[in-house]
């Protein structure tokens, strides 16, 4: 692309087919060759940033699609008010004619709306349920504050045993999530009020490892463990291997993240870099929980009686070898020597996202999504390409961290060619997800669990591939080590990884216990914590993009801070209501699992009736008296 013209000069033009070609070999090119970035200068040409731009335009146009939808609602009801005025009109007509001409018009009304009975064939006895048959009425006993949504069905068949571990996992997921997003919020009013405290045990390099770990291995490991131990038999046909095997690693994982949240408080760590905070005993107790999983699931599923092994198990043991392997790479000291040390950390870093995380949330969508939707995945086979693919690419982008650094430039390269291949996976798994709705998108307003799904499989599809955009190196020069990448991480953390695990959870445990949530609940904790994620969100990426930008000009670093006060506070304002709606949500889960049920107004009508009836035959009548 000619430096200097810009975006803009290329439209007015018409020189389109030119854009596309020089976008791709300035990507090309760039990736190969080292060139030095004129300093403080900032193009809107670069491809990172018109793919970056792309990707906020994308929900823009969703959004504007839906105004669309609701400007035609407005337009149905014009048309509906001018045809009651039409009515009327009508009516004043018909007011003065004649008798005669009157009977003539009912006579043809009458002709016009003959219709058969259609009894012919059922007789006109009254209807009769012996046996309970139809659980759904047309009119609502229950007062209607919300529109209804559909109840998930009880699988009866489940080990009572089973179901008693995973709500275990489930609770003290939660728990995490509640704890770890408390911390977050602490964190984040000491980004406007920074001289909040004085105690050390509460400094901001204390608590900030205590909330990426506590959400890290607390709540997303244990949540996305607690759907597997529901998911891997269910699919497989068969029951669990051994579920005193699943009790023990609920115990470890829980015991390696209470001890790893105390010593951190306590200013012990490992020292080595981002998540892995924790010191090699404490990490150890969470590798043994993750073996004995591991070994728990592949036993189930060499046990299975069906002869394929679904998708979703191939994402889940895979994604379970995978943790264990990058643990091990992470915290044995062997490569850690000089620059393997970062090396390592960006590998480490970027697979307990990708290969644990990710990899395993999505074989527990390729269940729950179909499951949902009652309708199987659209293509097997674009699932077993995005697998295979993200293990080709994923596992070789974690160096794109370390842009411009002293690691060999041969190793950012492949990272940065490893971040754009991963297009393949993210592009098949979202077309995927979206194509299994397709026929089924009337059932979003029918579901509680249907909106989290696709909030996940939108913020997967945006949030995997700005981590694309960000690994080009002019995009990683301007928002790296910025609070661009904060941004980033809650996007595909939060957006991806929550979202679809509270939607795994909403869709499973009502049908472990029979119990549904309070709806308008379930409603408030999709729409604050989408909110809050945008409030979140936005501000730190436009801050993130003007701090970048005031470093490449060489201004003073003490000028991006003070940029960036009125970001953070909205900043504390998301993380506000993300964290209230994780309140919501615990709440939720506990009404899905306590054993106190609330009354049924038709059970207590009936009730009343049968009561007042007895009480009259039980008073003398005044003629007896």
């Amino acid at each position: 692309m000619t430096k200097g013209k810009t975006l803009p000069a290329f439209i007015s033009d018409h020189k389109l087919t030119l854009l596309v070609m020089a976008s791709f070999f300035a990507i090309t090119s760039e990736g190969f060759a080292q060139q030095a970035t004129e300093q403080g200068s900032f193009s809107i040409s670069e491809p990172g940033i018109m793919i970056m731009i792309l990707l906020f335009l994308l929900p823009l146009l969703i959004g504007i699609l839906i105004l669309v939808f609701k400007l035609k609602n407005l337009f149905r009801s014009i048309e509906k008010s001018d045809v009651k005025q039409e009515a009327r009109n009508f009516a004043a007509y018909l007011n003065e004619l004649d008798e005669e001409q009157l009977a003539l018009v009912q006579k043809r009304k009458e002709n016009l709306e003959y219709r058969t009975k259609a009894n012919e064939l059922s007789g006109t006895l009254p209807p009769e349920d012996a046996r309970g048959l139809v659980v759904a009425s047309i009119e609502h006993v229950s007062p209607q504050f919300i529109a209804p949504k559909r109840k998930a069905l009880p699988r009866p068949a489940i080990d009572p045993r089973l179901t008693k571990l995973i709500l275990w996992f489930i609770g003290t997921a939660t728990f995490w999530l509640v704890f770890g997003t408390t911390i977050g919020e602490y964190l984040g009013i000491k980004f406007v009020a920074p001289d909040v405290d004085q105690v050390s045990w509460l400094s901001f390099g204390r608590l900030r490892p205590i909330h990426t770990n506590s959400v890290f291995w607390g709540w997303s490991s244990l949540a996305m463990l607690g759907l597997a131990y529901y998911v891997v038999p269910m699919v497989s046909n068969t029951s669990i291997n051994n579920i005193k095997h699943g009790w023990l690693s609920l115990l470890f994982i829980n015991a390696s993240v209470v001890m790893g949240t105390i010593f951190l408080a306590a200013g012990i760590n490992n020292g080595g870099g981002e998540f892995r905070e924790y010191i090699w005993p404490v990490m150890l107790l969470f590798a043994i929980g993750i073996v004995l999983t591991l070994r728990n699931f592949f036993l189930t599923v060499a046990h299975r009686k069906t002869k394929e092994i679904y998708v979703s198990n191939w994402y889940v043991i895979a994604a379970t070898m995978f943790v264990i392997v990058i643990s091990i790479i992470a915290y044995v000291p062997y490569w850690q020597i000089g620059l393997g040390e970062s090396i390592i950390q960006g590998y480490y870093m970027h697979q307990g996202v990708g290969m644990w995380f990710m990899l395993f949330t999505l074989g527990l969508i390729y269940y729950f999504l179909p499951q949902q939707l009652n309708r199987p995945i659209y293509s097997y086979s674009l699932g077993i390409l995005a697998f295979w693919a993200q293990i080709l690419f994923y596992t070789v982008i974690g160096t794109h961290h370390f842009i411009f650094s002293s690691i060999p430039w041969s190793l950012q390269t492949t990272a940065i060619v490893g971040s754009v291949g991963m297009v393949i996976p993210v592009v098949a798994g979202t077309a995927n997800f979206l194509l299994t709705f397709r026929g089924g998108w009337n059932k979003l307003r029918d579901s509680y669990t249907l909106p989290f799904f696709l909030v996940g499989i939108i913020f997967y599809f945006t949030g995997s591939l700005q981590g694309t955009v960000e690994a080009f190196r002019y995009t990683n020069l301007l928002w790296h080590f910025t609070d661009f990448t904060v941004a980033h991480s809650h996007i595909t953390m939060y957006g991806i990884i929550s979202f679809f695990m509270w939607a795994g959870i909403y869709a499973m445990v009502p049908r472990l216990t029979g119990k549904e949530p309070p709806q308008l609940l379930v409603g408030a904790h999709f729409w604050i914590a989408l909110i809050g994620l945008m409030f979140y969100n936005i501000p730190l990426m436009i801050g993130g993009t003007l701090k970048g930008l005031s470093w490449m000009e060489g201004k003073p670093f003490i000028d991006s801070v003070v940029l960036m006060a009125p970001y953070w506070l909205w900043r504390a304002i998301g993380g506000s209501m993300m964290w209230f709606a994780h309140l919501i949500f615990a709440f939720n889960l506990y009404k899905m699992i306590a054993k106190k049920t609330s009354p049924d107004i038709k059970d207590l009508a009936l009730e009343y009736m049968e009561g007042e009836n007895h009480d009259k035959h039980a008073q003398p009548s005044p003629s007896t008296m």
